[in-house]
């Protein structure tokens, strides 16, 4: 790769790792841009899990040094949501072009909708609120760990309507458990998509460092701006790709 293209993969990955630990949705800029350098679709998709795990590490570290960790509850999530993706990261090596367009449009809408309506969560950012329905919870994460073992675009919504919405998460928390659950599944993901895949590592590393600082400032914001910031962030970027992906 010519040195412009990983200074440009940096600078997407800065802003990719902050939208995609506030709401999510930040690998529909930095896959279109590989595909755009001429890498092929299936590529891409793998080689973005770099930088994904990368972002997730710095922002799991972050979320930790400013006292919101729980890594019991983490963990069983992750592992049910692991299980998800390796199913559909086999599924994602062999996926091209953008037929998926409109289902993702469709998946973004829905939690759009879920978590706009409903009865409100508690908004106080504590270190301990009680989760609620576990077993649907988990049970849903197996679904959300496909769809990110997948495709990965979009990831963030899903997670994030099922630790608010079923689980009943304020949505500072949220984010704290969905950098965790991602940062697990992304390690199984990015092993298959290896081993079945030639990946750009030259283009992940540079993408990976953006992710980093992206992440690293997205978790500070994150615990600082509070639940109103992080659900207006939400909204609008929902409603962005949404046209985007139905209509451009």
């Amino acid at each position: 790769m010519e040195t412009w293209q990983i200074i440009l993969l940096v600078v997407v990955g800065m802003f990719s790792g902050w939208l995609n630990v506030m709401a999510g949705g930040g690998s529909l800029l930095s896959v279109p841009v590989m595909i755009f350098m001429d890498m092929p679709a299936p590529v891409a998709n793998g080689t973005n899990r770099i930088a994904i795990l990368a972002q997730n590490i710095t922002s799991v570290y972050t979320f930790y040094r400013k006292g919101f960790s729980d890594f019991k509850l983490g963990l069983t999530l992750s592992l049910a949501a692991c299980f998800g993706a390796v199913w559909g990261a086999w599924v994602g090596v062999q996926i091209d072009g953008v037929w998926f367009n409109r289902l993702l449009a469709a998946v973004m809408i829905g939690v759009m909708i879920i978590m706009a309506t409903g009865n409100k969560i508690s908004h106080t950012v504590t270190d301990k609120e009680e989760p609620k329905n576990l077993a649907m919870g988990h049970l849903l994460m197996i679904l959300g760990g496909f769809w990110g073992g997948m495709i990965q675009v979009g990831v963030g919504f899903i997670l994030m309507a099922i630790l608010h919405r079923v689980m009943g998460f304020g949505l500072v928390r949220v984010n704290m458990y969905k950098v965790f659950i991602v940062l697990s599944y992304t390690v199984v993901a990015l092993t298959i998509f290896a081993s079945q895949l030639q990946l750009v590592w030259w283009a992940g590393l540079g993408l990976a460092l953006g992710n980093s600082i992206g992440g690293w400032y997205g978790a500070h914001t994150t615990v600082h701006k509070g639940e109103a910031w992080i659900r207006n962030v939400l909204y609008v970027t929902l409603t962005a790709f949404v046209i985007k992906l139905l209509f451009f």
